[in-house]
């Protein structure tokens, strides 16, 4: 089938004339250049998906020094660009070292047909499916996911219209959905941008903190008030103020947090002066409102004011088609953080995640990939590596530090103390053997 677009790069003729020849049998585009001379411009101007790099042009020199350079000369300006190295001297070093510096593949002159068109088309498809990725609406430039069911879709449309008002926006849904996530691409989207969202968990405030951390309060308002300090609403004037777990929010409270917003005004604890405060809100709950003030438990003027406009965010287990995705992001993710090269996920892993239902959404699924990176071995994720189970949850992992090491080291001290220091247990759940649960024990000093 014919597509992309393939750039060779080679002083011999009769090479040129020939893959003139064969190769528009099976890309739309290719073009020739006798040397590298005017490499970046063409690169500029044609655009190509694959470059076929000759590694010499000096007709005294077969070191491959020079395709070793222009190979980094063409991943600077075209980084989605694959390069496949053409050389009649099949040095296996210079092959590993011009793969090391981005080359997607090597062929060795005089070639064979059928293998040097696999390589040429399997280049151009993985520039092809990068080209497609950079350009795909799923993920926006904020990073948040939106995948390709028809509910996150039809979210994506309300967001982009939506999001440059000021219109109040509450966010439902499952814990670990992402509606923080949300509230970020709101704000990113909106013409508060340029200053930063603040943040506020409404479930972590105490009711003695609730007015000292929303409203802020002035030096001698009580006894640990040794300086005026501002508080969450007066940190996100001319921004978004995101109140996440609103339902939280105790009902004598829920009237002063009425009256700010209707105001546009607060007062300190232990002051008499009132603020001017101009905000955009956003709230976010996993509570069914409509039900808590059927119960009197949240006020009804209250939920109308944040109701401007609702979205809710469906669970994972609505959005099978976006489990893989989600789960391949995250590998890469946790690679970079890791220092890791795992490469996918194998077909019976991938069978595993999708008949999963997903009970904490999203956020279990980031643990179970973050714990699967960290503790396989091989280069693809099976089933098992997720250490899923039956009970419908994973094991909550909070690595102690960024590196890999620290990380490992934390997942089987969690592990041998979730079972009472029974190493076969803890063995069996972190899916390595006995022995080598023995070894990370004495490595780790466990």
């Amino acid at each position: 089938m014919k597509k992309g677009r393939i750039l060779v790069v080679d002083d011999n003729l009769g090479i040129r004339n020939t893959l003139k020849i064969l190769l528009p049998a099976h890309f739309e585009g290719v073009e020739t250049l006798p040397s590298p001379t005017t490499l970046i411009s063409v690169l500029e101007k044609f655009r190509p998906h694959v470059v076929l790099l000759d590694m010499n042009f000096t007709s005294d020199a077969d070191t491959g020094n020079e395709g070793l350079f222009w190979i980094s000369e063409i991943k600077k300006a075209s980084p989605k660009t694959e390069v496949v190295l053409f050389t009649a001297y099949g040095d296996i070093e210079l092959a590993v070292e011009g793969m090391k510096k981005g080359a997607f593949d090597f062929v060795v002159k005089p070639w064979d047909n059928a293998k040097f068109i696999a390589t040429l088309t399997s280049a151009r498809d993985k520039a092809l499916k990068t080209e497609k990725n950079s350009e795909s609406p799923s993920v926006s430039k904020g990073g948040m996911f939106w995948g390709t069911s028809p509910q996150m879709e039809n979210i994506r449309r309300t967001v982009e219209k939506i999001a440059p008002t000021d219109a109040t926006v509450l966010i439902t849904g499952e814990n670990g959905t992402g509606k923080d996530v949300l509230a970020n691409e709101i704000h990113r989207l909106s013409t508060r941008k340029s200053k930063k969202m603040v943040a506020v968990d409404a479930g972590a405030l105490t009711e003695s903190l609730f007015e000292s951390e929303l409203f802020g309060y002035v030096k001698g308002a009580f006894t640990d008030a040794k300086t005026d300090r501002e508080g969450k609403f007066e940190a996100a004037n001319l921004s978004t103020l995101f109140l996440d777990e609103i339902g939280n929010i105790p009902l004598h409270l829920q009237a002063k947090f009425l009256r700010a917003l209707q105001n546009r005004k607060i007062t300190k604890v232990g002051d008499t002066k009132e603020i001017e405060i101009d905000i955009r809100l956003i709230c976010a709950t996993n509570m069914n409102l409509e039900k808590k003030v059927s119960d009197g438990s949240f006020r009804e003027d209250l939920f109308y004011r944040i109701n401007t406009i609702s979205i809710y965010l469906p669970p994972l287990r609505d959005r099978q088609d976006d489990i893989l995705p989600l789960a391949e992001r995250f590998i890469g993710v946790f690679n970079k953080k890791y220092n890791r090269n795992v490469q996918g996920i194998s077909p019976e892993g991938a069978v595993t995640l999708r008949n999963y239902l997903w009970p904490g959404n999203i956020r279990e699924l980031q643990n179970a990939v973050e714990k699967a990176v960290i503790l396989s071995d091989g280069e693809l994720l099976r089933g098992a590596d997720f250490q899923l189970g039956s009970s419908g949850g994973v094991l909550e992992i909070q690595p102690v530090a960024e590196s890999f090491e620290d990380a490992e080291k934390q997942l089987i001290k969690n592990a041998v103390e979730k079972f009472g220091g029974n190493l076969s247990m803890a063995a069996k759940h972190l899916n390595i053997s006995r022995p080598t649960l023995y070894n990370k024990l004495k490595k780790y000093g466990i």
